[in-house]
């Protein structure tokens, strides 16, 4: 009887220290004290009926407040900036790893921001398992179509935009040679945005890609794309601009209307999705080129605005603190609209100013 006594003590005691254990496991991302602002970018551009957001990085995330009171203050959607790429979410076969995102979700959901879900078909972050795995047509399109559903299945009414597939096509209007063009064929994009939409038909489900922003040879081929999808019926409700620019190649305002037009013509959507507009690449004094970065951002803004099928203007990050072209360069490129302490830099007044101008 003793035994009995001692053994069953032994099992609550190894399912209570596995239960504290899971707990400890899965990342947290503390509560923000809520504030209101009639004068946030938020609640600005929810008046001009659009919506602004930003990609997030986990890291600051969850470990500085100053980086959560700027976001939920300033912004009304949140687009996780590595959480659900194929490497990070499904590092193995048959094992997914949702932490991260899971903690991203209840943020999101705790501080009215909405969820992007970005991005589901794509070249870059890759795991091995997959780039290096001997597979027969059927299975790449098994891997593929199983990836999607149980991604988009497990938010399915709480993502309000997937980008599903990303940068499929080449500067020159070339297809992209990736590794599901390669294995499935061209067709894997038809099917990667009828698998989402199965998965959860309420999100709004996007083309998005960079270096499109003006009428030309890359534009005209993602149209041709878009287009074709949507005469095969595929399910296709906007296309995303990335636009990581720069002040020595920021686009033409009149060519990006035309192109944001065609697009608004075709039915769909048009967004900024992952926008920044680095400095180095500028002439004249630091203070000076961060004036003519804010002209970049507001004369993008206004464009949006008069186009009426825009809808949202989305930055990749929101603070030079962390960014990723900082990251990629280690350069002080400062492409974003607060400064490393969280100082709104001219862009942020420029958009702002824009933003309060009917």
């Amino acid at each position: 009887m003793k035994h009995r006594i001692v053994l069953a003590l032994v099992v609550v005691v190894l399912v209570t220290f596995s239960i504290l254990f899971r707990a400890s496991a899965i990342p947290s991302i503390p509560a923000v004290a809520s504030e209101t602002s009639s004068t946030s970018l938020r609640a600005l551009a929810q008046k001009r009926g659009i919506n602004i957001g930003a990609a997030v990085d986990f890291a600051p995330l969850q470990n500085d407040p100053d980086y959560r009171a700027v976001l939920t203050r300033e912004f009304d959607i949140m687009v996780p900036e590595n959480a659900w790429k194929f490497e990070y979410v499904h590092p193995t076969r048959g094992h997914y790893d949702f932490t991260q995102v899971d903690a991203l979700m209840a943020f999101a959901k705790a501080n009215n921001l909405k969820m992007r879900g970005h991005p589901l078909a794509w070249h870059h972050l890759i795991p091995p398992w997959v780039t290096k795995g001997n597979f027969t047509r059927d299975e790449w399109i098994a891997i593929l179509r199983e990836h999607i559903e149980t991604l988009v299945g497990r938010y399915r009414g709480q993502v309000y935009i997937w980008d599903v597939v990303n940068e499929a096509i080449n500067r020159d209007g070339s297809l992209r040679d990736t590794i599901w063009l390669r294995n499935i064929g061209p067709e894997y994009i038809d099917l990667a945005y009828r698998w989402t939409h199965e998965a959860d038909p309420q999100a709004l489900l996007f083309y998005c890609d960079y270096a499109t922003e003006e009428l030309g040879q890359k534009s005209d081929a993602v149209y041709d794309l878009v287009r074709g999808m949507l005469q095969r019926g595929v399910p296709l409700n906007g296309v995303g601009f990335q636009a990581h620019l720069g002040l020595s190649y920021a686009p033409k305002l009149k060519s990006l209307a035309k192109n944001f037009k065609r697009f608004g013509e075709l039915g769909l959507e048009v967004q900024f999705t992952e926008l920044d507009v680095k400095v180095q690449d500028g002439v004249g004094s630091w203070d000076s080129r961060l004036v003519e970065q804010g002209k970049v951002y507001a004369g993008l803004l206004k464009t949006c605005l008069e186009a009426q099928t825009c809808t949202a203007f989305t930055t990749w990050g929101f603070t030079d603190r962390y960014t990723w072209i900082g990251d990629l360069t280690g350069l002080g490129e400062a492409p974003l609209i607060f400064d490393k302490s969280y100082r709104p830099k001219p862009a942020y007044d420029a958009i702002k100013d824009v933003l309060q101008t009917e």
